[in-house]
């Protein structure tokens, strides 16, 4: 039975350390881990999460995109657990997007990313799969990427100017 897991927030160490690489997928305690964070992510409205989030230095996060409250225009993926996952490539083009997280209540931030990546990962079940992902999903990956680099989505917002509230950002989505 899946366990709610607390989330860290910013200031943790966790959040800024480097992670270690999965060994084996297939061992019980990381697919308890993968099962702890789906429920963990899904209890929290997010489209993602991280390892460190959840305090796991490991190199694990989730993609699950679908629209919720935190993200009303979301688009549906099914949650895809991906271990050790690689950025193999990015494209030129660069789209401004408000980005929000788990570990940052309260704060959206205007964050550049490449609209299109190539990656890598391991799946659940320890399969190499490589993609190409776009749009929303592939910021999504790049911003669960940086979280198992030691990175938050504060670290790439050009200016304080491009922060606002929480509530701010739901009523610019809303309207």
């Amino acid at each position: 039975m899946p366990i709610l897991r607390q989330i860290a927030q910013l200031g943790q160490p966790v959040l800024r350390q480097e992670t270690a690489c999965v060994g084996n997928p297939a061992d019980p305690l990381i697919q308890t881990l993968i099962d702890d964070m789906l429920a963990t992510m899904a209890e929290a409205n997010g489209v993602g999460i991280a390892a460190p989030q959840v305090f796991e230095p490991l190199r694990l996060f989730i993609v699950a995109s679908h629209p919720n409250p935190r993200y009303p225009q979301a688009p549906v993926m099914a949650p895809t657990a991906m271990l050790n996952p690689e950025i193999l490539w990015r494209s030129d083009e660069i789209e401004q997007g408000w980005e929000g997280c788990l570990s940052v209540p309260g704060i959206r931030g205007l964050v550049p990313r490449s609209l299109r990546i190539g990656v890598r990962y391991l799946s659940r079940g320890g399969g190499v799969c490589e993609e190409e992902l776009s749009g929303f999903i592939a910021r999504v990956f790049q911003h669960e990427h940086d979280h198992i680099s030691g990175m938050v989505f504060l670290d790439r917002v050009a200016s304080n100017r491009d922060l606002i509230s929480e509530r701010e950002y739901l009523r610019l989505v809303s309207a």
